[in-house]
């Protein structure tokens, strides 16, 4: 993931001094990417002590966009956009190449990825665009 924007002094001067950090990066639609998306956000979310809980649901937002979007077409993509103000919030959003989001066959194995967001995040939602649909989440981030 590119470098904070905080920290390449991409954000007016008043973001800095609030230590807002913001990032944005696009990714192939596939499946082997997600990986590499954990791997990225985990060095923007250093000190954080909901981490881990961000990560995971961080995780199944882009594993939705690979397995259940246009995004897993050939050429598709998904762009991750993260946001976080140390002793304030985390917010981050998975934005897709949209298509049909039908509801998939159930299998006791898998498609609990919303339940897990909607437990774990103090907020979350869906935005339907002209060119995909965007999923977010906020998690609070106490001040220690």
């Amino acid at each position: 993931m590119p470098t904070p924007a905080a920290a390449s002094n991409n954000l007016p001067a008043s973001a800095a001094a609030l230590d807002l950090r913001a990032c944005t990066a696009t990714y192939p639609g596939r499946p082997e990417h997600v990986r590499k998306v954990r791997a990225d956000a985990r060095g923007l979310l250093a000190r954080c002590p909901a981490t881990d809980e961000v990560i995971l649901c961080l995780s199944e937002l882009a594993t939705n966009a690979v397995l259940h979007s246009d995004s897993r077409r050939p050429g598709g993509t998904f762009t991750v956009r993260i946001e976080s103000r140390p002793g304030a919030y985390i917010r981050f959003e998975v934005e897709d190449d949209g298509g049909p989001w039908l509801a998939p066959v159930p299998d006791p194995g898998s498609g609990r990825g919303l339940d897990i967001i909607r437990a774990l995040a103090a907020e979350w939602g869906v935005a339907h665009g002209p060119g995909g649909r965007t999923v977010w989440a906020r998690f609070n981030w106490p001040s220690s």
